[in-house]
């Protein structure tokens, strides 16, 4: 008797500080993404004022950049405006959202659960007193990829660097190239889906020799790495490039980007799985817990949906 195919299906957590998502297929996380509490989302449309020619700011102070031109409007005019890209926090500054000017109605964004039911696949909704499906499927050993950069494939391994300029591959593995070339570009197209990359990506393969061969490297590419996206030929110096639309953080930039917030979030997942009966005791950094201190509501809702108030010791 064979066993019935599983179907991908979306497993979803509506966390405390973020949700999180992860598309599994055969066991194995092939898409996910987390979606924070704080800040403007893709998709909300609100009032703003026009500032500047391609700028405008919203009532709390947040500055917009205006991706396409306000023609008849003022400056200091007001204007309504939908966020088509969300605020990319970089070392020293943060790249304001981009919004672009509408004439819809005010409404706030497609929250992560309403972006993963538009796909089609079935969702799972996992609660804290069931057994860890995230985990099971690999939930950690993604967040590894994500933090530490190194990616195991069948032929070698990927070195995964975020930059202000362009998030970038770099392949290492044994001879022959030709081979690794072509094993390295599914494993990149892989990651690249599975952490949610966007903007602009370089990949630097091992010096391939010939245009056939480095033809089969691009090829490689476009088998596995879903549109939409553009992408330059392999270079003499076995270099591509790839660009895809970058609407919100990768899972490595939510995670690299501030550190304190990771750690912060990762104990409330923890603290909210214990079993009942187990101590809530947690022992974190003096920044972790100032970071606990300026979000008491966090805590809050912990003890709300635990019965029980967690005990935050300084390590």
């Amino acid at each position: 008797m064979q066993r019935a195919c599983r179907l991908p299906e979306w497993l979803y957590e509506a966390g405390i500080g973020e949700a999180r998502a992860a598309l599994v297929d055969g066991d194995q996380i092939v898409e996910a993404a987390i979606e924070r509490d704080e800040g403007l989302r893709v998709g909300t449309i609100l009032p703003a004022r026009k500032t500047a020619s391609d700028r405008a700011t919203l009532d709390d102070g947040t500055d917009l950049q205006l991706t396409t031109p306000t023609r008849g409007v003022t400056q200091g005019a007001m204007l309504t405006v939908e966020i088509t890209r969300e605020a990319i926090p970089e070392r020293g500054r943060t790249k304001a959202p981009r919004a672009t000017p509408t004439h819809a109605a005010p409404r706030p964004a497609p929250t992560l659960l309403d972006r993963i039911t538009a796909t089609g696949h079935p969702v799972r909704v996992c609660l804290a007193h069931q057994s860890d499906a995230l985990e099971a499927a690999g939930w950690s050993e993604l967040l590894d990829e994500a933090v530490s950069g190194d990616i195991v494939f069948s032929r070698g391994a990927l070195r995964l660097s975020p930059t202000p300029a362009m998030t970038l591959f770099d392949v290492d593995g044994d001879a022959p190239l030709d081979t690794l070339a072509i094993a390295a570009a599914h494993a990149v197209a892989l990651a690249i889906r599975r952490h949610g990359i966007g903007g602009s990506i370089g990949i630097d393969f091992p010096t391939i020799v010939g245009k056939a061969p480095r033809l089969a490297v691009a090829q490689a590419i476009d088998e596995t790495l879903s549109q939409p996206f553009e992408r330059t030929a392999v270079n003499g110096f076995g270099f591509l490039q790839i660009v895809r639309p970058r609407p919100r953080l990768s899972i490595p930039e939510h995670l690299r980007a501030d550190p304190v917030a990771a750690t912060a979030l990762a104990a409330l997942r923890t603290l909210e799985r214990t079993p009942p009966g187990t101590p809530r005791t947690l022992k974190l950094s003096p920044a972790v817990l100032a970071y606990f201190d300026a979000r008491p509501t966090w805590l809050a809702e912990l003890a709300r949906r635990t019965g029980v108030t967690p005990r935050l010791e300084s390590e």
